[in-house]
């Protein structure tokens, strides 16, 4: 894996919250001699952000 950008982006519509994330990624591989695999896979995780209690 060469880069990998994530860019987070949050609307509202109505009562309604979206959470769309863009994920721009490249792969490269080269070799010389034998086989070369330049995987594309990615793992995304999203966690609930807790809310601070105040007291």
């Amino acid at each position: 894996m060469t880069r990998t950008r994530v860019k987070t982006y949050q609307y509202r519509i109505g009562k309604n919250k979206y959470l769309v994330v863009k994920i721009m990624q490249t792969a490269t591989g080269k070799t010389v001699h034998g086989n070369v695999l330049a995987s594309n896979a990615l793992n995304v995780q999203i966690f609930k952000k807790g809310r601070r209690r105040q007291g």
